[in-house]
């Protein structure tokens, strides 16, 4: 069976692009979370996960879209490739049968990951900058249903 799995990092995000990329391939499954990659504790992955048999393949867009931490991420290839799940990624198109695709993937995770703490470093330095301006007044405040 041909499954994908498709993320992004928050609800306001939009699943379209990658949707679009996976028209065509008789895709017959979808998971789709609007959820952060910082780890697996991710409904739809756990979905995919339990659903997932022998013989399937599990198509993504790109390794960053199923995970941004190095060690997660090849655990959850380990795991495919153990339980004779092809994983396809449209993006990085190389063999993970092999010692160049596994130096490879492991390249790609450690940028993934760099890229996530670098923007979070970012942010960090954003906020504490607008704190000492007086421009930062934190999250914008949620509507509750206080009547229930």
């Amino acid at each position: 069976m041909k499954v994908a799995y498709i993320r992004v990092s928050t609800e306001e995000q939009n699943e379209a692009r990658q949707l679009e990329i996976m028209r065509g391939l008789g895709i017959e499954r979808f998971y789709i979370d609007k959820c952060s990659g910082k780890s697996l504790d991710r409904p739809k992955l756990k979905e995919l996960l339990q659903f997932v048999r022998e013989g399937d393949e599990v198509f993504i867009h790109s390794f960053s879209r199923l995970g941004r931490n190095v060690k997660e991420l090849l655990q959850l290839i380990e795991n495919f490739d153990r339980d004779g799940i092809k994983l396809i990624s449209l993006k990085e198109n190389f063999d993970l049968s092999t010692s160049q695709g596994r130096l490879l993937i492991s390249l790609i995770a450690s940028i993934n990951q760099f890229e996530r703490e670098i923007i979070n470093e970012r942010t960090r330095e954003g906020i504490e900058i607008a704190k000492r301006e007086g421009k930062y007044r934190g999250r914008k405040p949620i509507e509750v249903d206080n009547e229930l």
